[in-house]
This record gives structure tokens, sequence and C-alpha cells, in this order.
């Protein structure tokens, strides 16, 4: 008795479904709107204007001109931890591992930009 049940409400569910599907009232293409990600959006503009992956310390300096600051390094404490350089740039900064470029990370993509929160800890 209950598997007759639940079969006719599952029965009854699916020809509620096909007969919504086939509404010709309903718009065939749904599209949502949204804003664009920090990360999307710095990835779209920067992407040009930044070292690639790669990149040695010699090619970063004579495409972009001196940093504004390198910092000290990080790391190296034992063989399998790299010593990481990094070097400030207005607009990014460069983190290199031995000569070459393994990373560059936009500093921020708009002066009213609002980040995340910080987390609660």
């Amino acid at each position: 008795m209950v598997v007759r049940i639940i079969a006719a409400s599952i029965f009854a569910l699916g020809f509620a479904g096909a007969a919504f599907a086939q509404d010709s009232t309903a718009p065939a293409v749904r599209t949502a709107e949204g804003d664009t990600l920090l990360i999307e959006r710095v990835r779209e503009e920067n992407t040009a204007a930044m070292p690639a992956r790669g990149m040695s310390a010699q090619e970063v300096e004579s495409k972009f001109g001196a940093p504004s600051s390198k910092l000290d390094p990080r790391g190296g404490q034992k063989h399998q931890w790299p010593t990481i350089n990094r070097w400030t740039y207005p607009t990014f900064t460069v983190y290199f591992e031995k000569n070459r470029v393994i990373d560059a990370v936009a500093n921020k993509a708009d002066a009213n930009e609002v980040g995340p929160k910080p987390a609660i800890r």
C-alpha cells in the first residue's frame, strides 16, 4: 500500500514537471546577471601588465623598470623550502624562486574597492 502511494506521488510529480516544461509562456533561455568577481577582473585587466610566470628577474627589471622595493627573502631554512624573493611595484608584487617568476599579484584593483571582511578568530 505504501509503495503504491509513493509510486503515485512520483508519477504525479513527473507529470506536473513535464506540463511545466511545455509551458509556452515561460522564457526559452534564462540568464543570470551579476557583478564581475574581483579575481576575474584582475585577471582580465592585468594579465598583460604584469610579469609572466617563468620570466627571469633581469627580464622583469628590463620590461617593468626597477622595483619600488625589494623585500627581505623568506624561506630557505631547509632544502625543501626554497627561498622566495619579493619585488613590489606600484600596481603589483612579483614573487621569485631563485631567479624566476613564480607569481605576480595585483596590489589593489581600484582605490575605492572594498575587499572581504577579515576572518573572525
